[in-house]
Protein backbone atom coordinates (compact mmCIF):
# COMPACT_ATOMS: atom_id res chain seq x y z
CA UNK A 1 0.00 0.00 0.00
CA UNK A 2 1.39 3.34 -0.92
CA UNK A 3 2.29 5.40 2.47
CA UNK A 4 1.06 9.05 1.77
CA UNK A 5 2.09 10.38 5.13
CA UNK A 6 5.54 9.05 5.77
CA UNK A 7 7.68 10.99 3.95
CA UNK A 8 8.25 13.95 6.63
CA UNK A 9 10.26 17.41 6.64
CA UNK A 10 12.18 17.68 9.76
CA UNK A 11 10.87 19.75 12.65
CA UNK A 12 10.54 22.98 12.12
CA UNK A 13 12.13 26.10 13.93
CA UNK A 14 9.62 28.36 15.80
CA UNK A 15 11.03 30.54 17.57
CA UNK A 16 9.66 32.76 20.87
CA UNK A 17 9.00 35.69 18.38
CA UNK A 18 6.90 33.80 15.51
CA UNK A 19 4.72 31.61 18.46
CA UNK A 20 3.92 35.04 20.03
CA UNK A 21 3.32 36.46 16.65
CA UNK A 22 0.61 33.88 16.24
CA UNK A 23 -0.86 34.30 20.18
CA UNK A 24 -1.46 37.84 19.22
CA UNK A 25 -3.00 37.17 15.96
CA UNK A 26 -5.50 34.55 17.32
CA UNK A 27 -6.05 37.05 19.98
CA UNK A 28 -7.12 39.51 17.97
CA UNK A 29 -8.63 37.13 15.91
CA UNK A 30 -10.81 35.61 18.92
CA UNK A 31 -13.12 39.09 19.25
CA UNK A 32 -14.84 38.25 15.94
CA UNK A 33 -15.18 34.82 16.24
CA UNK A 34 -16.83 36.09 20.13
CA UNK A 35 -19.34 37.75 17.71
CA UNK A 36 -20.04 35.33 15.02
CA UNK A 37 -23.00 33.09 14.23
CA UNK A 38 -23.24 29.35 15.39
CA UNK A 39 -23.93 28.50 11.84
CA UNK A 40 -20.16 29.62 10.91
CA UNK A 41 -19.03 27.14 13.68
CA UNK A 42 -20.99 24.40 12.43
CA UNK A 43 -19.29 25.29 9.12
CA UNK A 44 -15.88 24.65 10.56
CA UNK A 45 -16.79 21.14 12.20
CA UNK A 46 -18.22 20.06 8.50
CA UNK A 47 -15.27 20.91 7.04
CA UNK A 48 -12.77 19.22 9.54
CA UNK A 49 -15.33 16.33 9.51
CA UNK A 50 -15.18 16.04 5.05
CA UNK A 51 -11.01 16.40 5.78
CA UNK A 52 -11.21 12.97 8.22
CA UNK A 53 -13.13 11.50 5.79
CA UNK A 54 -11.49 12.31 3.12
CA UNK A 55 -7.86 11.48 4.11
CA UNK A 56 -8.11 8.41 5.97
CA UNK A 57 -5.71 6.74 4.34
CA UNK A 58 -3.13 9.37 4.99
CA UNK A 59 -4.08 8.84 9.19
CA UNK A 60 -3.98 5.38 8.51
CA UNK A 61 -0.84 5.59 7.05
CA UNK A 62 0.86 8.20 9.51
CA UNK A 63 -0.13 5.87 12.54
CA UNK A 64 1.29 2.95 10.83
CA UNK A 65 4.60 4.98 10.46
CA UNK A 66 4.89 6.32 13.91
CA UNK A 67 4.07 2.81 15.82
CA UNK A 68 2.78 -0.04 13.21
CA UNK A 69 -0.37 0.86 14.23
CA UNK A 70 -3.05 -1.56 12.31
CA UNK A 71 -5.12 0.25 9.71
CA UNK A 72 -8.06 -1.17 11.71
CA UNK A 73 -6.97 0.04 15.05
CA UNK A 74 -7.02 3.49 13.43
CA UNK A 75 -10.07 3.39 11.89
CA UNK A 76 -11.68 2.52 15.41
CA UNK A 77 -9.64 4.58 17.94
CA UNK A 78 -9.04 7.66 16.10
CA UNK A 79 -11.22 8.25 13.08
CA UNK A 80 -14.15 6.54 14.17
CA UNK A 81 -14.52 8.19 17.88
CA UNK A 82 -12.85 11.65 16.14
CA UNK A 83 -16.10 12.00 13.78
CA UNK A 84 -18.42 10.58 16.65
CA UNK A 85 -17.49 13.55 18.51
CA UNK A 86 -18.19 15.93 15.33
CA UNK A 87 -21.77 14.61 14.60
CA UNK A 88 -22.66 14.78 17.77
CA UNK A 89 -21.35 18.66 18.18
CA UNK A 90 -23.23 19.16 15.07
CA UNK A 91 -26.33 17.68 16.15
CA UNK A 92 -26.47 19.66 19.57
CA UNK A 93 -24.60 22.84 18.98
CA UNK A 94 -27.26 24.76 18.41
CA UNK A 95 -29.10 24.17 21.47
CA UNK A 96 -25.67 23.74 23.89
CA UNK A 97 -25.14 27.80 22.86
CA UNK A 98 -28.54 28.81 23.28
CA UNK A 99 -29.46 31.15 26.17
CA UNK A 100 -30.32 28.13 29.12
CA UNK A 101 -32.67 29.99 31.45
CA UNK A 102 -32.92 29.51 35.11
CA UNK A 103 -36.12 29.66 37.55
CA UNK A 104 -36.40 32.71 40.02
CA UNK A 105 -36.97 33.08 43.64
CA UNK A 106 -39.33 34.49 45.60
CA UNK A 107 -36.78 37.20 46.82
CA UNK A 108 -36.27 38.21 42.99
CA UNK A 109 -39.40 38.20 41.67
CA UNK A 110 -39.66 40.55 38.77
CA UNK A 111 -36.25 39.60 37.29
CA UNK A 112 -35.07 37.75 34.48
CA UNK A 113 -32.11 35.25 34.47
CA UNK A 114 -30.62 33.01 32.33
CA UNK A 115 -26.42 31.47 31.14
CA UNK A 116 -25.38 31.89 27.56
CA UNK A 117 -21.94 30.47 26.93
CA UNK A 118 -19.52 32.99 25.49
CA UNK A 119 -15.71 31.23 23.92
CA UNK A 120 -12.58 31.43 26.37
CA UNK A 121 -10.94 33.23 23.79
CA UNK A 122 -7.37 31.44 22.87
CA UNK A 123 -6.78 28.35 24.03
CA UNK A 124 -3.79 25.83 24.00
CA UNK A 125 -4.07 21.86 23.27
CA UNK A 126 -1.35 19.45 23.90
CA UNK A 127 -1.70 16.45 22.54
CA UNK A 128 0.22 12.86 23.66
CA UNK A 129 1.22 10.51 21.21
CA UNK A 130 -0.57 7.69 22.15
CA UNK A 131 -3.74 8.02 20.04
CA UNK A 132 -1.93 11.21 18.43
CA UNK A 133 -4.65 11.97 15.96
CA UNK A 134 -8.05 11.20 17.97
CA UNK A 135 -6.54 13.21 21.13
CA UNK A 136 -5.71 16.65 19.37
CA UNK A 137 -8.67 16.52 17.26
CA UNK A 138 -11.46 15.80 20.04
CA UNK A 139 -10.32 18.82 22.32
CA UNK A 140 -9.95 20.93 18.76
CA UNK A 141 -13.96 19.70 18.08
CA UNK A 142 -15.10 21.06 21.76
CA UNK A 143 -13.18 24.40 21.43
CA UNK A 144 -14.33 24.97 17.59
CA UNK A 145 -17.64 23.96 18.93
CA UNK A 146 -17.31 27.11 21.66
CA UNK A 147 -16.22 29.53 19.07
CA UNK A 148 -12.20 29.76 20.19
CA UNK A 149 -9.28 30.55 18.59
CA UNK A 150 -6.65 27.53 19.15
CA UNK A 151 -2.95 26.56 19.17
CA UNK A 152 -2.31 22.61 18.51
CA UNK A 153 0.94 21.11 20.27
CA UNK A 154 1.21 17.56 19.00
CA UNK A 155 3.82 15.16 20.38
CA UNK A 156 7.62 15.19 18.76
CA UNK A 157 7.03 11.72 19.56
CA UNK A 158 4.66 10.84 16.76
CA UNK A 159 6.01 12.87 14.22
CA UNK A 160 4.23 11.68 10.86
CA UNK A 161 0.82 12.41 12.67
CA UNK A 162 2.29 15.54 13.83
CA UNK A 163 3.32 16.65 10.34
CA UNK A 164 -0.40 15.17 8.71
CA UNK A 165 -2.41 17.47 11.79
CA UNK A 166 -0.07 20.49 11.03
CA UNK A 167 -1.11 19.72 6.77
CA UNK A 168 -4.54 19.54 7.85
CA UNK A 169 -4.77 22.71 9.60
CA UNK A 170 -3.31 24.99 7.01
CA UNK A 171 -5.71 23.45 4.71
CA UNK A 172 -8.97 24.09 6.42
CA UNK A 173 -8.32 27.31 8.50
CA UNK A 174 -6.76 30.57 9.13
CA UNK A 175 -3.87 30.34 11.33
CA UNK A 176 -5.44 33.39 13.13
CA UNK A 177 -7.72 30.74 13.77
CA UNK A 178 -6.33 27.21 14.01
CA UNK A 179 -2.44 26.79 13.77
CA UNK A 180 -0.47 23.23 14.62
CA UNK A 181 3.01 24.15 16.20
CA UNK A 182 5.30 21.56 15.99
CA UNK A 183 8.18 21.12 18.25
CA UNK A 184 9.78 19.48 21.61
CA UNK A 185 9.59 20.44 24.76
CA UNK A 186 11.24 23.56 24.30
CA UNK A 187 8.55 24.92 22.26
CA UNK A 188 5.88 23.60 24.85
CA UNK A 189 7.58 25.67 27.21
CA UNK A 190 7.45 28.99 25.31
CA UNK A 191 3.51 28.21 24.87
CA UNK A 192 3.28 27.65 28.04
CA UNK A 193 4.43 31.17 29.20
CA UNK A 194 1.97 32.89 26.99
CA UNK A 195 -1.70 34.21 28.84
CA UNK A 196 -4.35 31.58 27.31
CA UNK A 197 -7.17 31.73 27.79
CA UNK A 198 -7.69 27.95 28.44
CA UNK A 199 -5.21 25.25 27.85
CA UNK A 200 -6.40 21.34 27.52
CA UNK A 201 -3.25 18.78 28.26
CA UNK A 202 -3.07 15.16 27.70
CA UNK A 203 -0.30 13.60 29.52
CA UNK A 204 0.94 12.29 32.74
CA UNK A 205 0.40 13.67 36.18
CA UNK A 206 4.50 14.36 36.07
CA UNK A 207 3.69 16.84 33.17
CA UNK A 208 0.33 17.82 33.88
CA UNK A 209 1.68 19.55 36.87
CA UNK A 210 4.12 21.60 34.89
CA UNK A 211 1.26 22.59 33.01
CA UNK A 212 -0.88 23.34 36.12
CA UNK A 213 1.79 25.33 37.38
CA UNK A 214 2.84 27.71 33.92
CA UNK A 215 -1.07 27.85 33.95
CA UNK A 216 -1.17 29.57 37.52
CA UNK A 217 0.94 32.17 36.11
CA UNK A 218 -1.72 33.73 34.28
CA UNK A 219 -4.91 32.55 36.35
CA UNK A 220 -5.82 30.49 33.37
CA UNK A 221 -8.50 27.85 33.34
CA UNK A 222 -7.30 23.87 32.62
CA UNK A 223 -8.40 20.53 31.62
CA UNK A 224 -6.19 17.88 32.52
CA UNK A 225 -6.86 14.49 30.88
CA UNK A 226 -4.33 12.57 33.03
CA UNK A 227 -3.80 9.08 33.90
CA UNK A 228 -3.06 6.28 36.40
CA UNK A 229 -3.64 2.80 37.38
CA UNK A 230 -6.79 1.96 36.52
CA UNK A 231 -8.16 -1.42 37.93
CA UNK A 232 -10.07 -4.37 36.71
CA UNK A 233 -12.02 -6.77 39.67
CA UNK A 234 -13.13 -9.91 38.50
CA UNK A 235 -15.38 -11.16 41.01
CA UNK A 236 -16.99 -14.94 41.35
CA UNK A 237 -19.70 -14.39 39.91
CA UNK A 238 -18.72 -12.98 36.33
CA UNK A 239 -18.77 -14.42 33.21
CA UNK A 240 -15.21 -15.18 33.03
CA UNK A 241 -15.17 -15.78 29.05
CA UNK A 242 -16.33 -12.94 28.09
CA UNK A 243 -14.78 -11.01 30.57
CA UNK A 244 -10.99 -12.47 29.64
CA UNK A 245 -12.38 -11.19 25.88
CA UNK A 246 -12.95 -7.70 27.17
CA UNK A 247 -9.89 -7.39 29.47
CA UNK A 248 -7.66 -8.79 26.76
CA UNK A 249 -8.99 -6.39 24.26
CA UNK A 250 -9.17 -3.48 26.59
CA UNK A 251 -5.43 -4.12 27.52
CA UNK A 252 -3.43 -5.00 23.97
CA UNK A 253 -5.36 -2.47 21.52
CA UNK A 254 -2.82 0.18 20.81
CA UNK A 255 -0.18 -2.37 22.93
CA UNK A 256 -1.34 -1.44 26.12
CA UNK A 257 -0.52 2.22 25.40
CA UNK A 258 -4.11 3.60 26.50
CA UNK A 259 -4.74 5.97 29.34
CA UNK A 260 -7.86 4.30 30.26
CA UNK A 261 -6.17 0.60 29.79
CA UNK A 262 -6.63 -1.94 32.63
CA UNK A 263 -3.58 -1.52 34.45
CA UNK A 264 -3.69 -4.21 36.78
CA UNK A 265 -5.87 -7.23 37.65
CA UNK A 266 -7.93 -7.75 40.79
CA UNK A 267 -9.28 -11.14 40.67
CA UNK A 268 -11.74 -13.02 43.26
CA UNK A 269 -9.34 -16.29 44.61
CA UNK A 270 -11.79 -18.88 43.53
CA UNK A 271 -11.87 -17.97 40.20
CA UNK A 272 -8.65 -17.24 39.44
CA UNK A 273 -7.14 -19.66 37.31
CA UNK A 274 -9.67 -20.37 35.15
CA UNK A 275 -9.85 -16.78 34.75
CA UNK A 276 -6.08 -16.86 33.32
CA UNK A 277 -6.98 -20.00 31.19
CA UNK A 278 -9.50 -17.63 29.45
CA UNK A 279 -7.09 -14.83 29.43
CA UNK A 280 -4.14 -16.92 27.28
CA UNK A 281 -7.52 -18.40 24.66
CA UNK A 282 -8.67 -14.98 24.13
CA UNK A 283 -4.48 -13.49 23.26
CA UNK A 284 -4.45 -16.71 21.19
CA UNK A 285 -7.92 -16.34 19.48
CA UNK A 286 -6.94 -12.32 19.24
CA UNK A 287 -3.46 -12.26 18.26
CA UNK A 288 -2.21 -15.60 17.45
CA UNK A 289 -4.81 -17.48 15.58
CA UNK A 290 -2.09 -19.55 13.27
CA UNK A 291 0.09 -19.99 16.24
CA UNK A 292 3.05 -18.02 14.65
CA UNK A 293 3.43 -16.07 17.65
CA UNK A 294 1.87 -12.43 18.12
CA UNK A 295 5.01 -10.96 17.04
CA UNK A 296 3.81 -12.10 13.11
CA UNK A 297 0.04 -10.36 13.52
CA UNK A 298 -1.13 -7.67 11.85
CA UNK A 299 -3.68 -6.79 14.70
CA UNK A 300 -1.15 -6.13 17.01
CA UNK A 301 0.43 -2.61 17.54
CA UNK A 302 4.48 -1.86 18.99
CA UNK A 303 5.23 -0.06 21.52
CA UNK A 304 6.17 3.92 19.76
CA UNK A 305 10.27 4.19 20.60
CA UNK A 306 13.62 2.46 22.12
CA UNK A 307 12.39 4.54 24.98
CA UNK A 308 9.29 3.07 26.09
CA UNK A 309 10.30 -0.06 25.12
CA UNK A 310 13.43 -0.13 27.35
CA UNK A 311 11.30 1.64 30.00
CA UNK A 312 8.69 -1.51 29.90
CA UNK A 313 11.01 -4.01 29.39
CA UNK A 314 12.80 -2.63 32.78
CA UNK A 315 9.20 -2.87 34.33
CA UNK A 316 9.02 -6.72 33.35
CA UNK A 317 12.64 -7.78 34.23
CA UNK A 318 12.37 -5.86 37.56
CA UNK A 319 9.04 -8.03 38.51
CA UNK A 320 10.84 -11.16 38.17
CA UNK A 321 13.14 -10.65 40.03
CA UNK A 322 11.43 -9.24 42.71
CA UNK A 323 9.28 -12.47 42.91
CA UNK A 324 6.91 -12.03 40.10
CA UNK A 325 6.45 -15.27 37.50
CA UNK A 326 4.92 -14.87 34.11
CA UNK A 327 1.71 -16.45 33.48
CA UNK A 328 1.29 -15.83 29.92
CA UNK A 329 3.59 -14.06 27.48
CA UNK A 330 6.90 -12.60 28.17
CA UNK A 331 8.37 -12.49 24.75
CA UNK A 332 10.13 -9.03 24.34
CA UNK A 333 12.30 -7.83 20.76
CA UNK A 334 14.44 -4.74 20.81
CA UNK A 335 14.98 -4.40 17.60
CA UNK A 336 10.86 -4.25 16.77
CA UNK A 337 9.94 -2.95 19.71
CA UNK A 338 7.80 -5.81 20.30
CA UNK A 339 6.55 -6.48 24.19
CA UNK A 340 4.26 -9.38 23.93
CA UNK A 341 1.21 -9.36 25.78
CA UNK A 342 1.73 -10.69 29.18
CA UNK A 343 -0.07 -11.91 32.65
CA UNK A 344 2.25 -11.58 35.77
CA UNK A 345 1.20 -13.33 39.08
CA UNK A 346 2.37 -11.96 42.30
CA UNK A 347 4.04 -8.80 41.53
CA UNK A 348 5.41 -7.23 45.02
CA UNK A 349 2.62 -4.50 46.03
CA UNK A 350 5.59 -1.98 46.21
CA UNK A 351 7.54 -2.93 42.66
CA UNK A 352 7.60 -0.38 40.49
CA UNK A 353 5.15 -2.32 38.23
CA UNK A 354 2.67 -2.09 40.99
CA UNK A 355 3.43 1.36 41.66
CA UNK A 356 3.84 3.46 38.39
CA UNK A 357 1.56 3.47 35.31
CA UNK A 358 2.63 0.69 32.79
CA UNK A 359 1.67 2.30 29.76
CA UNK A 360 2.03 -1.35 27.80
CA UNK A 361 0.33 -4.51 27.28
CA UNK A 362 1.88 -6.19 31.07
CA UNK A 363 -1.11 -6.95 33.01
CA UNK A 364 -0.52 -7.85 36.74
CA UNK A 365 -2.90 -9.90 38.71
CA UNK A 366 -3.72 -9.78 42.35
CA UNK A 367 -6.39 -12.07 44.30
CA UNK A 368 -9.16 -10.98 46.73
CA UNK A 369 -11.31 -13.12 48.83
CA UNK A 370 -14.17 -10.21 49.96
CA UNK A 371 -15.09 -6.88 48.15
CA UNK A 372 -14.09 -5.06 51.28
CA UNK A 373 -10.15 -6.37 50.63
CA UNK A 374 -10.05 -5.81 46.98
CA UNK A 375 -12.18 -2.16 47.51
CA UNK A 376 -9.08 -1.47 50.65
CA UNK A 377 -6.61 -2.13 47.69
CA UNK A 378 -7.50 0.51 45.40
CA UNK A 379 -8.26 3.23 47.97
CA UNK A 380 -4.80 2.85 49.35
CA UNK A 381 -3.67 4.04 45.55
CA UNK A 382 -4.22 7.27 43.88
CA UNK A 383 -7.63 7.71 42.36
CA UNK A 384 -7.69 5.64 39.24
CA UNK A 385 -8.75 7.18 35.78
CA UNK A 386 -11.19 4.36 35.47
CA UNK A 387 -12.65 1.12 37.24
CA UNK A 388 -13.64 -1.88 35.36
CA UNK A 389 -15.82 -4.02 37.18
CA UNK A 390 -16.87 -7.56 36.19
CA UNK A 391 -19.36 -9.42 38.09
CA UNK A 392 -22.88 -10.90 37.64
CA UNK A 393 -24.42 -9.47 40.92
CA UNK A 394 -25.86 -6.17 41.07
CA UNK A 395 -25.47 -6.08 44.43
CA UNK A 396 -21.36 -6.31 44.17
CA UNK A 397 -21.50 -4.03 41.12
CA UNK A 398 -23.39 -0.94 43.38
CA UNK A 399 -20.94 -2.23 45.86
CA UNK A 400 -17.93 -1.44 44.31
CA UNK A 401 -19.12 1.71 41.94
CA UNK A 402 -20.06 2.98 45.48
CA UNK A 403 -17.09 2.67 47.24
CA UNK A 404 -14.21 3.05 44.73
CA UNK A 405 -13.56 6.52 43.29
CA UNK A 406 -12.94 7.15 40.05
CA UNK A 407 -12.65 8.82 37.24
CA UNK A 408 -15.50 6.95 35.16
CA UNK A 409 -16.17 3.23 35.35
CA UNK A 410 -17.65 0.16 33.16
CA UNK A 411 -19.72 -2.61 34.32
CA UNK A 412 -18.94 -5.59 32.71
CA UNK A 413 -16.98 -3.62 29.59
CA UNK A 414 -13.56 -1.69 29.67
CA UNK A 415 -12.57 1.38 27.79
CA UNK A 416 -15.95 2.18 25.55
CA UNK A 417 -17.23 4.44 28.06
CA UNK A 418 -14.36 7.14 26.60
CA UNK A 419 -16.12 6.66 23.20
CA UNK A 420 -20.03 7.49 24.70
CA UNK A 421 -20.47 11.19 23.91
CA UNK A 422 -23.04 12.03 26.17
CA UNK A 423 -20.54 10.56 29.17
CA UNK A 424 -18.60 13.45 30.46
CA UNK A 425 -14.77 12.29 30.57
CA UNK A 426 -11.76 12.83 33.16
CA UNK A 427 -10.29 11.92 36.02
CA UNK A 428 -10.35 12.71 39.85
CA UNK A 429 -7.40 14.21 41.61
CA UNK A 430 -4.32 12.62 40.54
CA UNK A 431 -5.38 11.17 37.18
CA UNK A 432 -6.93 14.32 35.72
CA UNK A 433 -9.09 17.87 36.86
CA UNK A 434 -12.04 18.61 34.53
CA UNK A 435 -14.16 16.71 31.87
CA UNK A 436 -14.07 16.13 28.14
CA UNK A 437 -16.32 14.93 25.24
CA UNK A 438 -19.81 16.09 24.03
CA UNK A 439 -21.42 19.00 25.98
CA UNK A 440 -19.40 18.55 28.94
CA UNK A 441 -15.95 19.32 26.69
CA UNK A 442 -18.29 22.77 25.38
CA UNK A 443 -18.30 24.07 28.69
CA UNK A 444 -14.85 23.29 29.55
CA UNK A 445 -14.08 25.59 26.40
CA UNK A 446 -16.67 28.32 27.31
CA UNK A 447 -17.27 31.28 29.87
CA UNK A 448 -20.80 30.20 31.37
CA UNK A 449 -22.30 33.76 32.06
CA UNK A 450 -24.40 34.48 34.12
CA UNK A 451 -27.35 37.47 33.17
CA UNK A 452 -29.93 38.85 35.76
CA UNK A 453 -32.18 41.26 33.93
CA UNK A 454 -33.96 43.88 36.06
CA UNK A 455 -37.02 45.83 35.87
CA UNK A 456 -36.78 49.54 35.49
CA UNK A 457 -38.62 51.75 39.04
CA UNK A 458 -39.58 49.92 41.85
CA UNK A 459 -38.14 46.71 42.94
CA UNK A 460 -38.45 44.53 46.14
CA UNK A 461 -34.75 45.10 46.45
CA UNK A 462 -34.87 48.74 46.90
CA UNK A 463 -37.18 48.33 49.91
CA UNK A 464 -33.87 47.18 51.19
CA UNK A 465 -31.35 50.15 50.37
CA UNK A 466 -30.24 52.64 53.00
CA UNK A 467 -30.13 54.04 55.17
CA UNK A 468 -31.33 51.11 57.53
CA UNK A 469 -33.94 52.50 59.57
CA UNK A 470 -36.60 50.67 61.48
CA UNK A 471 -38.69 50.03 58.56
CA UNK A 472 -35.32 48.28 56.31
CA UNK A 473 -34.59 46.26 59.11
CA UNK A 474 -38.13 44.93 59.22
CA UNK A 475 -37.93 44.22 55.46
CA UNK A 476 -34.37 42.55 55.77
CA UNK A 477 -35.81 40.64 58.89
CA UNK A 478 -39.07 39.01 56.69
CA UNK A 479 -36.53 38.83 54.03
CA UNK A 480 -34.56 36.23 56.35
CA UNK A 481 -37.53 34.97 57.63
CA UNK A 482 -39.52 33.75 54.65
CA UNK A 483 -37.38 33.64 51.56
Amino acid sequence: MENPAVEISALPTVDEAAIQQLFRAQKGRSEALRREAISERSARLRKLGNWIEQNRPAIQAALQADFRKPAEETDLTEIWPSQIEIKHALKHLQQWAKPRKVGTPMALLGTKSWVQCEPKGVCLIIAPWNYPFYLALDPLVSALAAGNCCIVKPSEITPHVAALLRRMAEELFDPAEVVVVEGDKKVATVLLRLPFDHIFFTGSPAIGKVVMRAAAEHLTSVTLELGGKSPVIVDETADLRDAAEKIVWGKCINAGQTCVAPDYLLVHENVKSDLVQHIREAIHRFYDPAGEGVAASASYARIVNKYHFERLASLLEEAQYQGATVEIGGIVEASQCFIEPTLLIGAAPNSRLMQEEIFGPLLPVQTFSTLMQATSFVNERPRPLALYVFSGSRENQKYLLQNIPAGGSCVNETILHLAHPELPFGGIGNSGIGRAHGYSGFLAFSNEKSVLKQRTGQTGIKTMYPPYNEKVKRMIGWLLAWF
